[in-house]
């Protein structure tokens, strides 16, 4: 349904900082960096973008759920999060209030952002 998503971050560099770090535990890598905007993806198009916060004013807290391939890809992305020093929201486990095979581990990105790696994988 979805074709791209960008979020408007406070500090770009340490945003950038922190996804260059936790998103190839997903296949994630930066693709695109025009200085300001920075987009991520699988080989292809970018389809997660960051920016510097241009609207409103204060924060407005944003989930953000990325798709992992299996459990031990969930695992990787959270010890990166946490080695990077991410605020530990849920380390990972089953969701069985979602549905019987989610598995999930949620962070806090540097600007206080939720950030998910799920898994809806049996086992």
């Amino acid at each position: 349904m979805l074709d791209h998503v960008s979020i408007q971050v406070r500090d770009v560099a340490a945003a950038a900082a922190f996804y260059d770090a936790v998103l190839p535990s997903l296949g994630v890598t930066r693709l695109v960096d025009f200085g300001e905007v920075i987009g991520y993806g699988s080989p292809g198009m970018p389809d997660f973008w960051i920016g510097p916060q241009q609207t409103g004013e204060g924060f407005r807290e944003t989930h953000i759920a990325f798709h992992a391939a299996d459990r031990a890809a969930v695992r990787a992305f959270f010890d990166a999060a946490t080695g990077s020093g991410a605020e530990v929201l849920h380390a990972p486990r089953l969701w069985p209030e979602y549905h019987q095979n989610y598995y999930g581990a949620f962070v806090r990105d540097p600007d206080g952002n939720n950030v998910e790696a799920v898994c809806h994988l049996p086992g």
